[in-house]
């Protein structure tokens, strides 16, 4: 089957709207996936340093997680780094909390494009269809009941087109969104755990 835009009428420009839509909805799904691809990372590294921390080897800990490339340990080498500078109490644990809030929300930034793209690409696709369906039955009272009926079905399947590409553009950023949103999520909880983590091993070191 063939078409050319410029035969869909309105709808031929809904869905050049919606090819641009799922191009930068692929392209951020990649980015995305790049970004978050380590954020996850370093589980046993961490676990390592704090068990470094806790046996007094605190300069060994921290050159190791400092090296980690997840949001964790970036956060946990930054609480390393503060608790052997003397940096203790509400204050602390307040920048802990900004620091981590702050990987979070780098972590989801661009996500909620990605969610609106799979919320508005259904909706034009239902646009580009009431367009057509209004055009091919103005086509059909123009002719007073003599239009060909194959060029009738014609327009009704061009004006479905739309809403069949704009769920084709709407499923994989649905997904792709959820899926980002999840592991960011679960960077976020593994940032909360290791921050937990060395405050109680700073306080008692056999809670390792």
């Amino acid at each position: 089957m063939s078409f050319d835009l410029g035969s869909l009428g309105a709808g031929g420009f809904i869905i050049a709207v919606l090819l641009v839509l799922s191009a930068l909805s692929l392209a951020l799904i990649i980015i995305k996936t790049a970004q978050l691809w380590s954020a996850r990372s370093g589980v046993a590294r961490r676990d390592a340093a704090l068990s470094d921390w806790a046996g007094g080897r605190k300069e060994q800990a921290h050159t190791a997680v400092a090296a980690g490339k997840s949001p964790a340990d970036r956060v946990m080498a930054y609480g390393m780094s503060a608790l052997q500078k003397g940096l203790k109490g509400p204050a602390l644990t307040t920048e802990l909390l900004r620091r981590g809030n702050e990987e979070f929300a780098r972590m989801n930034t661009m996500i909620r494009l990605l969610e609106l793209i799979a919320m508005i690409s259904p909706l034009l696709g239902l646009l580009g269809t009431v367009l057509g369906m209004i055009q091919s039955f103005q086509a059909l009272e123009m002719a007073q009941g003599a239009a060909n009926a194959s060029v009738l079905a014609g327009g009704i399947w061009q004006a479905l087109l739309t809403t069949a590409v704009g769920l084709l553009v709407a499923i994989p950023a649905a997904v792709g969104a959820t899926l980002l949103s999840a592991r960011a999520e679960s960077a976020a909880q593994m940032i909360e755990n290791s921050v937990g983590r060395l405050l109680l091993v700073e306080e008692n070191p056999e809670a390792v």
